[in-house]
């Protein structure tokens, strides 16, 4: 009896068949949660916090879904952690990578009841992995010599990331001020320079893209409201010592002449810091904290534009982009390095009004403002832009493009097939159930667009076995379609990454044999 007993009071392990089981449903259960959002007739999902606020995100972005939920299940945790990973990889492909890892432990628990052991599973797959990256690699189309074309490539890739989300109704709108924005990074993937600004009201046609960069402040009273050649001083720093705050310390005076007095030093001392701001040559000051009455009138005199409390991301930014440094002390003007734009201006935007400053020093700057009905709209189109933004600028560093719509999938299918029938032994098992969970993706596409999937791909399938085959799934039309007549493209880096990331994430979900489970620490009882 003393054996049993390693682990702690109520620490519980599952071995063997039930440990794997348990990861397997639990994968399994991730996967049929975000299929329903893949495709072009995707549908979205409503989260709820139970936060104070109870706040409600609705979206289709598979890394945002899974992100928010709270999960028990260790497999479960490696799947979220995969779509989390090809978020900040490439941005696009969060829904794909899941529902593939999922259909492969699908495959794999049918293969492990018929008694293959699990490592000649893994064996198989990755056999059948290295086979599905190859046929890809084989197939894609790279035009990055032809501007003209390369540029038709962008759109089409921004227009088929777009089509499964919100903004699929205005799609050609949205990849177009996506790709103008990409380009306008000239190959540099920091999407930094590209700031998201968002104002309900309009409709989401309404938004468009501003070269530049547009400061969500109002320009102050009786200050100018167009400046040229701006010299631009980013600071943080108190501008409000111009009133008598003197923190927890007790002043006695005989008269009010004397608190006058003290009001007075302490406006000395103001002007002083002002003059030594106005020192530095500037005719524009961004500060990040409040400005108070006294030291506003002091630059509006000065002719210079005092913006306060203009928010953290928005003065990080703005520091970036007109190659300035944010300051905080002002004794030395020589070190500091200014910010430069050729031209600040007041614009509106629906209600608002804005600060626009344009012809910034980092050329590439430009703020895409997003208009639409509700903030959750709003919310949900930036995240649908970002997937854009991702997949372009890292199109633009490899410009290797597919042809979308399941149409890869149906490709690496086939060549695994050929795979598994060339391989002898167990793996062939392996290597066929893996071409089986790739062609879940074109299935998933189909039913979820309310088609009759089988039919669809075993006409597909028909279609691949004639060389240089076009055909995905036309879910506008419901039938088979040719992806490069629809301008159906996606970027091979993102379907690089969402086939080996799932290979992976499956592998190592097969590889457990048993969960251990802590004991819960106990709360003493204090009483």
């Amino acid at each position: 009896m003393a054996v049993e007993r390693i682990f702690k009071e109520e620490a519980s392990e599952e071995k063997g068949e039930r440990a794997r089981m348990a990861s397997f449903v639990g994968a399994m259960a991730i996967a049929d949660l975000v299929k329903s959002t893949l495709g072009p007739k995707g549908m979205d999902k409503i989260l709820q916090s139970t936060g104070r606020g109870r706040e409600v995100t609705v979206t289709n972005d598979g890394a945002t879904i899974l992100k928010s939920l709270h999960i028990d299940n260790p497999a479960a945790k490696v799947l979220i952690d995969i779509s989390k990973v090809q978020d900040d990889e490439v941005g696009d492909g969060t829904t794909s990578v899941v529902v593939l890892a999922g259909e492969l432990l699908r495959e794999a628990e049918k293969l492990v009841a018929a008694k293959i052991h699990p490592m000649t599973i893994i064996s198989g797959y990755r056999m059948a992995a290295e086979c599905a990256r190859n046929a890809l690699l084989q197939r894609v189309v790279d035009n990055k010599e032809d501007a003209e074309k390369f540029k038709s490539d962008l759109m089409k890739i921004a227009m088929t990331t777009l089509s499964s989300k919100i903004l699929s109704q205005d799609k050609e709108h949205f990849a177009k001020l996506a790709v103008d924005a990409v380009m306008r990074l000239k190959g540099s993937t920091n999407l930094e320079a590209i700031q998201i600004i968002k104002k309900p009201g309009g409709s989401l046609r309404d938004s468009f893209l501003d070269e530049g960069f547009i400061l969500d402040k109002k320009i102050g009273i009786g200050q100018p409201k167009r400046i040229e050649n701006a010299k631009i001083l980013v600071a943080n720093t108190a501008m409000d010592t111009d009133k008598v705050k003197i923190y927890g310390a007790r002043v006695r005076v005989d008269s009010m002449s004397m608190v006058a007095e003290i009001e007075g030093a302490e406006k000395e001392k103001m002007r002083e810091k002002v003059q030594k701001i106005i020192n530095h040559g500037i005719n524009c000051f961004v500060n990040r904290q409040l400005i108070y009455n006294f030291p506003e009138e002091l630059f509006a005199d000065a002719g210079i534009l005092a913006i306060e409390h203009a928010d953290f991301d928005g003065i990080e930014r703005l520091a970036l982009v007109t190659g300035g440094e944010i300051v905080s002390t002002f004794d030395n003007p020589e070190s500091v390095k200014l910010g430069h734009c050729k031209l600040i201006e007041e614009i509106m935007i629906g209600e608002d009004k804005l600060i626009h400053f344009s012809g910034v020093a980092m050329g590439q700057a430009c703020t895409i403002v997003l208009r639409g009905a509700s903030h959750h709209v709003l919310d949900e189109a930036e995240r649908s832009l970002h997937d854009a933004l991702c997949v372009l600028s890292q199109t633009v560093n490899d410009s290797r493009v597919l042809f979308g719509g399941g149409w890869p999938e149906m490709v690496m299918a086939k060549e695994v097939d050929e795979l598994a029938r060339r391989t002898p032994g167990k793996k062939s098992h392996a290597i066929d159930a893996f071409s089986r969970a790739l062609v879940a993706i074109p299935t998933t596409i189909a039913d979820n667009a309310g088609l009759d999937s089988a039919e669809l791909i075993a006409h597909l399938r028909a279609e691949h076995q004639n060389e240089g085959c076009t055909a995905g799934i036309d879910v506008i039309t419901g039938s088979v379609g040719d992806m490069a007549q629809l301008g159906i493209s996606e970027a091979f880096k993102v379907k690089q990454a969402v086939l080996l990331s799932a290979t992976e994430a499956a592998e190592m979900i097969l590889r457990v044999d048993e969960i251990i489970t802590c004991a819960p620490r106990r709360r003493e009882d204090r009483m």
